[in-house]
């Protein structure tokens, strides 16, 4: 396909655009219950409430008595909201300078999935969020990567077909399954390999 028919970019966020440091909310959750890190996130993200968390079937306040029920603790809602958010690091992983300029000649979107607490977090302490007019979250959708209907209602957001559009992901299975809607996937690996591998692709963004 010609490179000038890109008219799309849709960016993960978790490491791909935020970086992502689990054990950080984990320590916090850890606090007075006789269980590691690792332990509480298996525990939650293997749970049986975990999807509906993820693709918005529960409240945040649903999500902090179930935790608090698995768990045990004593966090109140604000103070887990709080440690939830430790996850994300508050310095960006992209140039700003970078997004800015690919914003001028694409259509930007994000494409993640998360939970309602991260979604208010990343939409009012991230500048770069000025930049991605279409945001499409799993708790929103009601569908979690790798299911091709969170894909497509990127695409709609957009405005564009799945061969117009570039998606990027940290996950290689996530990046698959966007290629197999027909879409150009990238796996991110590092800012420098991300933007060589879009001028590759005739992105551009100098």
């Amino acid at each position: 396909m010609a490179a000038d028919k890109f008219r799309a970019v849709i960016f993960d966020i978790g490491r791909v655009l935020v970086r992502v440091d689990i054990s950080r909310a984990m320590s916090g959750l850890a606090n007075g219950i006789n269980m590691t890190p690792e332990e509480i996130w298996a525990s939650l993200e293997k749970g049986p409430r975990w999807p509906d968390w993820q693709e918005g079937r529960m409240t945040p306040r649903d999500w902090h008595l179930h935790v608090a029920k698995r768990l045990g603790g004593s966090l109140t809602f604000e103070q887990f909201t709080e440690v939830w958010n430790r996850a994300l690091d508050p310095k960006p992983i992209q140039d700003d300078g970078f997004l800015g300029n690919l914003s001028k000649r694409y259509r930007l979107a994000l494409l993640s999935n998360t939970d309602p607490i991260h979604v208010a977090h990343l939409e009012g302490s991230y500048d770069f969020m000025r930049y991605f007019p279409n945001r499409v979250y799993s708790c929103s959708v009601g569908a979690s990567k790798p299911n091709l209907l969170i894909y497509r209602e990127a695409l709609r957001a957009c405005k564009v077909n799945a061969e117009e559009a570039v998606y990027i992901d940290d996950v290689p299975a996530y990046a698959e399954a966007a290629r197999r809607l027909g879409m150009m996937g990238i796996v991110f690996q590092s800012p420098e390999q991300l933007q060589s591998d879009l001028k590759n692709a005739g992105v551009e963004f100098g």
